[in-house]
């Protein structure tokens, strides 16, 4: 066992603990964090050529908090040399390869980052935390002490019921695109399933590289059509901190229903990935050539049998309130991805703490769990935060927010300002009664 007892340790390396990370190494703080994966990698599966990240480049590890942190992405540009064609290209998102290298930058300097270390328990004691760790180098286990504990596991990917056993070249996530792109371009035809972000960059992509006639593409969206991410100027303020603290204020039920006026917010596809495959489509279908493309909204896929050497779909317009069956040879599943909570954690800590319905669990405002008893050593949170957070809770512009009021409450004072005034909108009538 080390006998060191950190201030605190983060569970999962991914880009809100890797900001979390980055900010704490400019502080007196000490810190350990774990992943069970080699090295890291953001999405691998999903770094396709051409596509970009969907906020702007100053939603990185650091510059929210800090602008003159050495792990902002403008510090990584001026290390690799990239300013001045960053600065001629005039563009506010920056591509989604460049941005997994920039992560991968960070992690490789920043210390206190323990890759193949799989985290199997934590242990609550009476004014601190025991987390045991794996080490796949090593087939050691070893314990280490904190004093606060961070969970940062993200999110796996969601797939609908009984099509977990189907084949994995057959039917795919789009978490793995990439690995099988090949493979399912040698298909005749391929069909995706979604209607979000992840959807219409995998469907574009195919449609790019769509060579042979007779390779069909498909695509079945259960919304009403392929709206566009709302990107005006006072919809974003929905991404700041003012509004976190109004929705955190709002009663579980307020909450929920609140999320569902947000859907342009949360689940719009980027314009330039709608105008690409317009344009696409347009120059496929001129002089009267046929595109092989099928795009249908208001489809909601139902279930998937294995039909011969394909597959069929069992679908239902809903509007029309009609079902179909339709065949195709390979699958991808755009469908989106859920908190991934390890059995752990569930085992140590469900009677614990406090839930708000059977998946949901009570979340302070400043990311705490809240456990049935009062304690000073704290569980913080960030993952499974939606429906405590808002739509903000999977937004990289709001990570280091999220990490200034966790760092804050470790240290016990103010050691990185928070944006406070950001919006130009209230949203409650407390704000000026």
């Amino acid at each position: 066992m080390s006998k060191t007892l950190y201030d605190v340790i983060g569970i999962g390396i991914g880009p809100y603990n890797l900001g979390l990370a980055a900010l704490l190494e400019e502080t007196d703080l000490s810190s350990a964090f774990f992943d069970d994966t080699p090295k890291f990698e953001w999405h691998p599966g999903m770094l396709i050529d051409g596509m970009d990240l969907q906020v702007p480049f100053l939603a990185d590890l650091t510059t929210f908090a800090d602008p003159k942190n050495p792990y902002t992405f403008m510090n990584y540009l001026h290390e690799h040399n990239r300013m001045f064609p960053f600065f001629f290209h005039q563009h506010f998102k920056i591509p989604r390869q460049e941005y997994n290298h920039y992560l991968q930058w960070a992690a490789e300097q920043l210390k206190g980052l323990y890759f193949n270390h799989l985290i199997t328990d934590v242990i609550d004691h009476s004014d601190h935390y025991e987390v045991i760790a794996f080490d796949k180098d090593t087939n050691q286990k070893e314990s280490y002490l904190t004093k606060h504990v961070v969970l940062g596991t993200g999110s796996k990917p969601l797939v609908l019921d009984g099509m977990e056993d189907l084949p994995r070249e057959d039917v795919i996530h789009t978490s793995r695109y990439l690995f099988e792109k090949e493979n399912l371009l040698d298909s005749k035809h391929v069909t995706v399933v979604g209607s979000g972000q992840s959807a219409l960059e995998v469907f574009l992509d195919l449609l790019e590289e769509q060579k042979r006639n007779d390779m069909k593409l498909t695509l079945l969206s259960r919304t009403g059509g392929l709206f566009q991410l709302d990107q005006a100027k006072f919809a974003q303020e929905f991404f700041t901190p003012e509004y976190v603290d109004y929705f955190h204020g709002l009663t579980f039920d307020q909450r929920q229903k609140n999320l569902e006026t947000l859907g342009a917010l949360r689940k719009g596809i980027d314009p330039d990935t709608l105008t690409r495959l317009y344009s696409q489509l347009y120059h496929k279908t001129a002089g009267g050539q046929k595109s092989h493309v099928l795009i249908n909204p208001m489809t909601e896929v139902k279930s998937i049998e294995r039909n011969g050497a394909g597959y069929e779909l069992e679908c239902e317009q809903w509007q029309e309130e009609k079902t179909f069956r339709y065949q195709t040879d390979k699958v991808i599943l755009a469908t989106g991805y859920k908190p991934n909570l390890p059995s752990w954690f569930l085992d140590r800590f469900q009677k614990k703490i406090k839930w708000e319905d059977e998946k949901s669990f009570a979340v302070s405002r400043d990311y705490q769990l809240v456990f049935n008893d009062e304690r000073d050593h704290h569980f913080f949170t960030l993952t499974n935060l939606v429906h405590s957070h808002g739509a903000g809770a999977t937004n990289l512009g709001l990570s280091v927010h999220r990490n200034v009021h966790i760092i804050n409450q470790i240290a016990g004072k103010e050691v990185y300002k928070n944006q406070e005034d950001t919006a130009f909108q209230t949203f409650s009538m407390n704000d000026f009664t």
